[in-house]
C-alpha cells in the first residue's frame, strides 16, 4: 500500500521546517509507524553520505535518524552544493553530475522532475508515511513557474500541507496571511493548517492573534512550539554560526581569564559540515569559537581549518585575510598548539594544490600552507564513503564518511593519521589523512570523526598532555542522540494538534486515540 503523506512548509528559510519533520519522523515512529523524510530538492552545504553510499542533505539524515532508519539518497534526490561564482554542484541521487548556474539548473528542472518522482515512489512503497520538507517559501513567485520541491510536490505526493511560521523573527501573522495570499485556489486548499514556531513568553497574550488568523484565513492553527534552547540536533545551515558566533564575541569580552580548552574554528566563507565538530561544543570544559579574523584566533589552544566546497577559493580567502599567516606564525611555534585540517582543510596544509579538471575553479594550481609535506590533486570523481577505522597512534577505533574529489599524495617524512578498515560496508585497506612527527599538525578526509568517543577522548587527553594539564575533566557521557529527538517530540506532541495530523493523513494514531 503506497504511502500517506504530509508536507511542511514555511514562510521563508530558517524557520523550523526541518527541525519540525524530524519531530514529526520521531512522534510517527514512537506510535508505531515505518516513516521516512523526503526533501526534493535541498541546498546546503552541510552534507552526508547516507547508508547506499551517495550524498544528502545532513537533514534528511538527521530525520532519517529520527525515524530509526537508514538514510537513502531517495530522501533527498537534488542536492545543490553552493560554489564560487554564482554556481553549484548539482547532486542527483547521491551523485554529482555537473556544476551549474542557476539559469542553466532552471532549464535542467523539467528532466530532473522525473529524478524527484522516482525517489518518491521509491520510498511511497516501503513506508507508511512520508513526511515531505519544503523549501523556502510556496510562495516566491520568480521559482513558482518551476517549483519541483513545494506545492508542486504536494500535488505529486497528494500530501495535506502545513505552514510553519517563525515568530521570533516578527511579522509571523503577516507573513502567513501573505504566503497564503499568493497561492492561487488550489494550492490554497491544500494548506490545511499553521504551526507558530519559536515564541518567547506566555501564549495566553497570542490567543487574540490566533483567533484573527484562524478566522482571516479559515485555517486552523495546529499549535504554538515554544523557543528552546536545550534540545541539541544537528543544524543543517551554516546561518547558524553566525548567531553561535556573536554569542561567542560575547562571552569572550565578558571572560578575562581562560579556564577551558580553547578551539577555534575556522568560519571558511564556503565552510561545510561544521556538524563535524558539535561533540567538541558540547564538553563543558571545551570553549569553541568559530572565527573570521587573526585577531580571533589569540589565545586558541587549537586551530580547526574545517571542510569547505571551494578549497581553492577558501585557501585564497585564508591569505588575504592574514589568517593563514597567523596560524604559520603564531601557532606552529608554540609548543603546546595544535593545528587540525578537516576533508578541504587538510589539502590546504600541504605544499600544493591542483585542479586539473577544473573541479573547483579556473585556477589549475595553488600553493598550501606548506605545514605538511603533500600534494593533493583533484579527480573528476568525488568519493562518497561512509567508513569505519582506527587511529594509528593509539589504535582506537574510529568512525565517520568521507565526500572529496582530491587524492593527497603524503611523503615519507610525515606518517598517515587513519587506517580505513571499512568503506559503506566493504572491507578496506586504505591509509588517511596525514600527522607530523610531534603530532601537532595533522589532518583527515573523515568527517565526523570527533563523533567516536573514544577518539575525541584520546585527543582531549594529548592536547591536555602538551600544555601540562589534566585530561580527566572530559567526558560526555551525558550526551544522548536519541534522548534529544525524544526531547524534541515531546515538546511538539505537547504544544501541537498531533491527533489533527493523523486525521490529515487519515490514519489513526496510536498514542493520540
Amino acid at each position: 500500500m503506497k504511502a500517506k503523506a504530509i508536507q511542511i512548509c514555511g514562510t521563508g528559510s530558517g524557520v523550523g521546517k526541518s527541525i519540525i519533520t524530524a519531530a514529526l519522523c520521531r512522534i510517527f515512529k514512537q506510535d508505531g509507524f515505518k516513516v521516512a523524510p523526503f526533501k526534493a530538492q535541498n541546498m546546503a552545504l552541510n552534507s552526508y553520505v547516507a547508508s547506499d553510499g551517495g550524498e544528502i542533505g545532513r537533514a534528511q539524515a538527521e530525520q532519517a535518524y529520527a525515524a530509526n532508519i537508514a538514510s537513502s539518497v531517495h530522501m533527498n534526490p537534488i542536492l545543490l552544493k553552493p560554489t564560487a561564482d554564482r554556481r553549484a554542484q548539482v547532486i542527483v541521487q547521491g551523485r554529482p553530475i555537473d556544476n551549474m548556474s542557476a539559469v542553466e539548473y532552471t532549464r535542467r528542472k523539467k528532466s530532473l522532475l522525473k529524478k524527484v518522482y522516482q525517489s518518491y515512489e521509491n520510498l511511497a512503497q516501503k513506508y507508511k508515511i512520508i513526511v515531505i520538507e519544503g523549501a523556502g517559501s510556496p510562495a516566491e513567485i520568480n521559482l513558482k513557474a518551476h517549483d519541483i520541491v513545494n506545492m508542486k510536490m504536494a500535488e505529486h505526493a497528494n500530501a495535506s500541507v502545513i505552514l510553519v511560521g517563525d515568530i521570533d523573527k516578527g511579522g509571523v501573522f503577516a507573513s502567513l496571511v501573505g504566503t497564503l495570499e499568493l497561492l492561487d485556489k488550489n494550492e490554497r486548499g491544500r494548506i490545511k493548517g499553521f504551526i507558530i514556531n519559536k515564541f518567547r513568553g506566555d501564549k495566553r497574550l497570542l490567543q487574540g492573534g490566533l483567533r484573527f488568523l484562524e478566522k482571516k484565513t479559515g485555517k486552523k492553527v495546529l499549535g504554538v512550539i515554544p523557543y528552546y534552547n536545550d534540545i541539541k540536533i544537528g543544524e543543517e545551515d551554516s546561518v547558524s554560526l553566525e548567531c553561535r558566533m556573536r554569542n561567542a564575541e560575547c562571552g569572550m569580552k565578558k571572560k578575562k581569564k581562560q579556564t577551558k580548552l580553547s578551539i577555534a574554528v575556522v568560519h571558511l566563507p564556503h565552510i561545510s559540515n561544521f556538524t563535524d565538530f558539535d561533540a567538541l561544543e558540547r564538553e563543558q570544559n571545551v570553549e569553541l569559537h568559530y572565527v573570521k579574523t587573526p585577531q580571533e584566533l589569540d589565545g586558541a589552544d587549537v586551530v580547526i581549518i574545517p571542510g569547505t566546497k571551494n578549497t581553492i577559493g577558501d585557501l585564497t580567502w585564508l591569505k588575504q585575510t592574514g589568517v593563514a599567516e597567523k596560524i604559520i606564525s603564531s601557532f606552529v611555534c608554540r609548543p603546546s598548539s595544535v593545528v587540525i585540517g578537516i576533508c578541504g582543510g587538510f589539502q590546504m596544509l600541504g605544499k600544493t594544490i591542483n585542479d586539473p579538471y577544473s573541479i573547483e575553479s579556473l585556477l589549475r594550481k595553488i600553493k598550501g600552507l606548506g605545514l605538511l609535506d603533500m600534494v593533493t590533486t583533484f579527480a573528476k570523481d568525488k568519493q562518497t564513503f561512509q567508513i569505519k577505522g582506527k587511529d594509528l597512534s593509539s589504535g582506537v577505533n574510529i568512525y565517520g564518511y568521507e565526500i572529496h574529489h582530491g587524492n593527497t599524495k603524503i611523503s615519507n617524512s610525515i606518517k598517515p593519521r587513519f587506517k580505513i578498515i571499512e568503506r559503506t560496508g566493504k572491507t578496506s585497506r586504505i591509509l588517511d589523512g596525514a600527522v607530523s612527527s610531534d603530532k601537532r599538525i595533522w589532518g583527515t578526509y573523515i568527517h565526523g570523526v570527533f563523533d567516536s568517543k573514544e577518539f575525541r577522548l584520546r585527543f582531549f587527553s594529548d592536547l591536555m598532555k602538551l600544555k601540562g594539564a589534566s585530561s580527566n575533566r572530559f567526558d560526555s557521557t551525558n550526551f544522548n542522540r536519541d534522548k534529544e529527538f525524544d526531547k524534541l517530540a515531546e515538546l511538539v506532541r505537547k504544544n501541537v494538534d498531533v491527533k489533527y495530523l493523523y486525521k490529515l493523513i487519515n490514519i489513526k494514531g496510536v498514542r493520540n486515540e
